[in-house]
């Protein structure tokens, strides 16, 4: 049986990336963990960076996918934008990668992971975006500028799981939806 190096290359890397950080973690660290030359490394990848681009591109397509778990056609529009919401999030919380790449990007502000946070939350919100111009065209929702509205979103829902938490006992998810709900779908009008 053939060993895939590329993909052991990739899963040391992302070892190393959630143990270490982006900015201490060294091709001479991946290429023990993955038992392999630098030089092998150098094979597949040009440098760090076009390693840690290939991750974090894989990362997008699972959390997408993630998000698609919630694809039930029996619900709402709303409830669709609650549950792929609340999946992405889930998914950022519980990866290890994640996780290390908020907390360097915080603490010590890593110009590369600054970049990869920013192209996360991009991936999040274009794909929220086609979403939401699907329900337009559907006439599940009222026009509006999709983007806007997926940023809008996102933004939200963040608010609500982590910056509330900071200060405030965390929201149960059906509070966050029922939130989510009130102030996108219905607004705070009295009709």
């Amino acid at each position: 049986m053939a060993i895939d190096r590329k993909q052991l290359i990739i899963e040391a890397a992302t070892k190393s990336f959630s143990l270490f950080g982006y900015k201490a973690t060294t091709m001479d660290q991946v290429a023990k963990i993955a038992n392999v030359g630098k030089g092998t490394i150098y094979t597949f990848f040009k440098n760090k960076e076009e390693l840690f681009d290939e991750i974090i591109n894989s990362l997008i397509v699972e959390m997408k996918q993630a998000a698609d778990e919630a694809d039930d056609s029996s619900l709402s529009f709303h409830e669709k934008v609650h549950l792929r919401l609340y999946k992405i999030l889930e998914f950022r919380m519980k990866h290890q990668l994640t996780i290390k790449l908020f907390q360097e990007e915080k603490e010590m502000g890593t110009p590369a992971v600054m970049e990869v946070m920013e192209k996360l939350e991009d991936a999040i919100i274009n794909y929220l975006k086609d979403k939401i111009s699907h329900a337009i065209e559907k006439g599940e929702i009222q026009p509006c500028d999709p983007k806007l509205t997926a940023f809008v979103m996102l933004k939200l829902y963040v608010a609500l799981i982590f910056d509330w938490e900071q200060r405030h006992q965390p929201l149960e998810k059906e509070e966050i939806a029922s939130l989510f709900e009130q102030y996108i779908f219905k607004g705070l009008s009295v009709r």
